[in-house]
């Protein structure tokens, strides 16, 4: 028999009187049905610290076990690629410290550099941003992201580079789809998709380009920044390792908002915008007569 292991999350639990009960992933209890196999052998061969022989109705629980998904082989941490271990780092220190030391724990190389911007506060160049030959760039603003900032950084993708990025607009902070291959979801649509969602589109796109009135400014907190490093680390290490999402959406069409409030998040799909096809001109009429004119 095999060295087994209980998948992550799966836990198996005696019940007084009631025997056996499995506690998955998700979270449910389910009883299990043992019926002549011995339940403390059964316990031990789970945790791998059973001897390999096992009768034939200890056979059949174990394989009830592989059958649901609950049995894996002992767990192998998958060491972050070389070719991507260059993390390029910009924006707000409060949100690169914390993401710069998540992963280089995890084994990447991040590199935090000052926010590149061509004189007068325009967006950043493609050449710019290209500098050094990152693997992926990552971009963390402590407040709205002003129009055009990310315009040159959505095209990374097409050059091989990962894009991530997230900002922070009061007390909600949005962390936004990692783009790593031409046609994923950039800034741009993420930005088109959130006003098309709300009724309130023009005061949102007037929000976004400012000026705003505001109160004392929202703090962003250790346990904030915290939080919101460990969900740009655990996408950009999925996406290094090629780790599958474990539930959810994918890391690609999953725009994250946060409540800075209540540290809650909540995951809503983003999909890359088409681009719109231009109006087809109106056929001339068959008789010659003038052509109506269209509106736009």
């Amino acid at each position: 028999m095999p060295r087994n292991r209980l998948v992550p999350g799966v836990e198996v639990v005696t019940v007084p009187g009631r025997g056996l009960a499995v506690r998955t992933a998700e979270g449910e209890f389910l009883s299990v049905r043992t019926g002549a196999a011995d339940e403390s052998a059964l316990l031990a061969l789970l945790s791998g610290t059973g001897a390999t022989h096992a009768d034939e109705e200890l056979h059949r629980v174990v394989r009830a076990f592989e059958e649901a998904g609950y049995l894996a082989e002992e767990p192998r941490r998958t060491p972050w690629p070389a070719g991507r271990r260059d993390i390029r780092l910009l924006g707000d220190p409060v949100l690169t410290r914390p993401l710069a030391s998540h992963l280089a724990a995890l084994g990447a190389e991040p590199r935090t550099t000052p926010a590149v911007t061509a004189p007068e506060g325009a967006p950043a160049r493609m050449d710019d941003l290209l500098d050094g030959d990152p693997a992926a760039v990552v971009w963390c603003l402590d407040g709205p992201v002003p129009d055009g900032l990310w315009e040159a950084a959505d095209r990374l993708p097409a050059h091989g580079v990962a894009w991530l990025r997230c900002h922070r607009e009061g007390w909600q902070a949005y962390v936004e789809p990692l783009a790593a291959a031409p046609g994923d979801a950039t800034s741009a649509h993420v930005r088109a998709r959130r006003l098309a969602a709300t009724p309130a589109h023009r005061e949102l796109a007037a929000y976004w380009d400012g000026p705003r009135t505001t109160g004392a400014p929202v703090p962003l907190g250790v346990p904030e920044a915290a939080l919101l490093a460990a969900l740009l680390a655990d996408d950009l290490g999925r996406w290094a390792t090629g780790t599958p999402d474990a539930a959810g959406l994918p890391a690609r069409r999953r725009l994250r908002q946060v409540d800075l409030r209540t540290l809650t998040v909540t995951e809503h799909p983003v999909l890359p915008v088409p681009a719109v096809a231009p109006t087809p001109k109106p056929a001339p009429p068959s008789d010659g007569s003038p052509t109506p004119k269209t509106d736009g």
